[in-house]
């Protein structure tokens, strides 16, 4: 389990009903296939060695024992193979017939688990020629020449790297408490169903939305084997479902309707499981009473690992197809919870800083918004850009332009004066362009829209987003305090497609041009003056390290823990420069703004000790109230050492 991930195929075997020998070499082709990719547990549909249509042939002896030599000649073929396949066939126990998945590995079968809800209504008569898990009593067979003890137990299986998995049939997964629920909570990360459902008018899109809901509920991994091309169509069609779920999410789905044989192999990320189990209190509560009997499957040899599963270089973007839904949502929980905070004030105004950056720009477009679900004059925002030493006339003129075009009251106090007083208040050299310097400007523009709410009897909305609180990237108390920060959940990422949105979606041309330029101006804190030819001179991206790698460091180091090596690993993969919107950066690139990011996010945790109030948006927040709690003086040694052994 290299990095918590392991290799788990959904096959799709095309199938002749009451065919053994056709069905095994169709099997064993997909187990050699699986094998040469590196899967390290492969599922079968349900009675995939008879196919599951065979009706009242399941009460012949023939076909029962033409099964239990399939099954003999499959542990053979796997017997020098590491993978651990999971098939379906009928077994006889004692008089009873048992719908059951076996799971075998180096030619030994590791546990047999009988089908406990059997479906018997409309088109399903199962009750017809098998008995449940319910009604069995522990009992040993000879199956394939050798013992084991067939029982309704549930039963978990844990591999030699500690990922344990379970097994349930079909319409266990429909009924009321399925199977799973106990296995999950009993501990198994990966649950694994041989199934058989036939197709009918929206029962594709019901079985995912039932699948990816069972997966999310017990934050496992999901693998989704259904019977396809061959079962017999006398009453239905079998369209192949081959779907793999991981905490909710569908990782892969195969082609239904195939006419040939498919195989979908997606790797599972456990360890990203098992952080999310440990942080939530409901799952921990409830797995308190599960059990199960644990099977060792067999000692393997390591192989070399190769990161098969796509990754996003921006995890906190939502997809194409989500993008205008999650942005609306976003826009929507910034704004309730300014409208919130505006009437428990008893407010009608606001101040805000205006730069004519990224981050000032998405704070005024949720004031804007609020004050117009609040049916306030637009003019009670007051919007305050404040040039300094650095301010250059691209970001000046948009800040007026769209405080302008939005018909918020517009203001202009320009710091240059006042720092310069200051700067010979406490003796330093204004030529010196340190962090006295740069901080200065940033704690005096904050004293102003400070001073300005109490004189207006205004809240001062504050800018800063998610990112820059990750990275320290905040003057303390400079532009790190206000009275209600709106983008304190949002990252520098995200908010760069909130804005595009908005621009998109419903604003006068001239404030969508405006819009529109700021998202293409380079993002800076405009401390230190502007070139030759006035244009920026200091790139926060340049300083601090791109904004996109930063985020995806951000993402996985505080929504699933993960160490400094798995996210490395990650990180080269996701900018590996095939993306063609992603930047390419090579090894060392991210290993050097890996290390800064985790030195600066536990330096800095003395700024986000004392965060003004501000909504979560995503699964990720730095509130030191509802997420995020650590000292600020804790070590990051252990993360440092391992970032220099990269």
């Amino acid at each position: 389990m290299k990095y918590g991930f392991i290799s788990v195929a959904a096959t799709v075997p095309a199938v002749k009903v009451a065919d053994t020998d056709y069905n095994l070499r169709e099997i064993e082709n997909l187990i050699a296939q699986a094998e040469g990719r590196g899967v390290e547990i492969i599922c079968f549909p349900e009675l995939s060695i008879t196919g599951y249509s065979c009706q009242d042939l399941f009460r012949e002896q023939l076909l029962l024992d033409k099964a239990e030599e399939a099954l003999l000649q499959l542990l053979d073929f796997t017997r020098m193979l590491d993978i651990i396949s999971i098939v379906g066939l009928p077994v006889s126990v004692n008089g009873i017939l048992l719908n059951c998945a076996a799971v075998i590995q180096h030619g030994t079968v590791l546990g047999i688990i009988p089908k406990t809800y059997l479906p018997n209504y409309n088109e399903f008569y199962e009750k017809r020629w098998f008995a449940s898990a319910q009604d069995l009593r522990p009992t040993e067979i000879y199956l394939a020449g050798s013992p084991v003890t067939v029982s309704s137990e549930p039963k978990i299986f844990s591999t030699m790297d500690g990922v344990r998995f379970g097994v349930e049939i079909c319409e266990d997964v429909w009924a009321p408490i399925p199977p799973s629920n106990n296995l999950a909570l009993a501990g198994a990360d990966i649950i694994f169903n041989l199934s058989a459902s036939n197709e009918l008018i929206g029962k594709h899109a019901y079985l995912r939305s039932l699948l990816a809901q069972q997966s999310a509920r017990t934050m496992s991994g999901y693998v989704y084997s259904g019977s396809g091309f061959g079962e017999s169509t006398q009453d239905v069609v079998y369209g192949g479902n081959a779907m793999i779920f991981e905490n909710g999410h569908l990782l892969c789905e195969g082609e239904r309707f195939s006419l040939t044989s498919q195989m979908q192999i997606c790797q599972i990320d456990v360890e990203r499981l098992r952080a999310e189990r440990r942080t939530n209190t409901t799952y921990i509560n409830a797995q308190r009473h599960a059990v199960a009997r644990q099977i060792d499957t067999c000692p393997v040899e390591q192989r070399d690992f190769r990161l098969t599963r796509q990754i996003s270089p921006w995890p906190f973007i939502p997809s194409d197809a989500d993008m205008k839904d999650s942005c609306e949502e976003i826009l929507n929980i910034q704004t309730a919870g300014l409208i919130k905070r505006l009437t428990h004030t008893c407010s009608t105004r606001v101040v805000i800083g205006i730069s004519g950056g990224l981050d000032s720009t998405l704070a005024l477009l949720v004031c804007v918004r609020a004050f117009d679900r609040m049916q306030l004059d637009r003019r009670g925002i007051i919007g305050v850009t404040m040039p300094g030493f650095g301010t250059t006339d691209r970001t000046h003129d948009n800040a007026v332009s769209l405080m302008t075009s939005l018909g918020v009251t517009s203001r202009e106090i320009n710091i240059s004066k006042s720092v310069v007083q200051h700067f010979d208040d406490i003796g330093h050299d204004i030529s010196v362009h340190d962090v006295t310097y740069e901080n200065s400007q940033a704690r005096e523009r904050t004293q102003i829209l400070m001073d300005l709410s109490n004189e207006l009897g205004a809240l001062v909305i504050g800018t800063g987003d998610l990112s820059e609180l990750a990275l320290g990237w905040a003057t303390y108390n400079g532009d790190h305090m206000s009275m209600y920060g709106v983008n304190g959940g949002v990252p520098k990422t995200l908010i760069r497609y909130l804005v595009r949105y908005v621009a998109n979606s419903g604003v006068d041309e001239k404030s969508r041009a405006t819009l529109l330029d700021i998202i293409d101006t380079p993002i800076s804190p405009e401390l230190i003056p502007a070139d030759e030819q006035g244009n920026i001179s200091q790139k926060t991206e340049d300083l601090v390290g791109p904004y996109e790698l930063h985020d995806f460091f951000l993402y996985y180091f505080l929504r699933f823990g993960f160490r400094p090596a798995k996210i490395f690993m990650m990180a080269r993969h996701a900018f590996d420069g095939t993306h063609p919107e992603a930047g390419h950066y090579d090894d060392e690139t991210i290993k050097h703004w890996l290390t800064v990011f985790c030195r600066r996010f536990f330096n800095q945790q003395f700024k986000r000790s004392c965060l003004p109030d501000g909504p979560k948006v995503g699964s990720v927040s730095l509130s030191p109230r509802g997420d995020w709690r650590m000292p600020s003086d804790a070590s990051s040694a252990i993360w440092l050492k391992e970032c220099d052994g990269l």
